[in-house]
């Protein structure tokens, strides 16, 4: 019985480690609006940074875009863009394959 229990408890810890592992680092291109000003990518970057999962965003003024690197199992593009959107910058994913996820 107990090396039944523990086979178990051995199984599930895998099953979480795996889990783990699945997680994946994923980078999208947002093209984000109404960056009027060089002050601008500030505001956005703060914006996408307190998103619980963002890794790292880089914005750009000249090319009106941000780049984030997200833990996909903590947050989604979805969320992303409405941290944006909420701080008075809408954006939208350049490419449509990052736009499914």
């Amino acid at each position: 019985m107990n090396t039944r229990i523990l086979t178990v408890l051995g199984t599930g810890t895998v099953l979480l480690a795996v889990g783990t592992a699945i997680a994946a680092e994923r980078s999208v291109t947002l093209a984000v609006d109404n960056m009027y000003c060089s002050a601008c990518p500030y505001t956005v970057k703060q914006s996408l940074t307190k998103v619980a999962g963002v890794n790292q965003a880089t914005v750009s003024y000249e090319k009106k875009t941000a780049i984030v690197s997200y833990d996909d199992q903590k947050t989604t593009v979805a969320a992303l863009t409405s941290a944006t959107k909420q701080a008075g910058y809408p954006s939208h994913p350049i490419d449509a394959a990052a736009a499914a996820k």
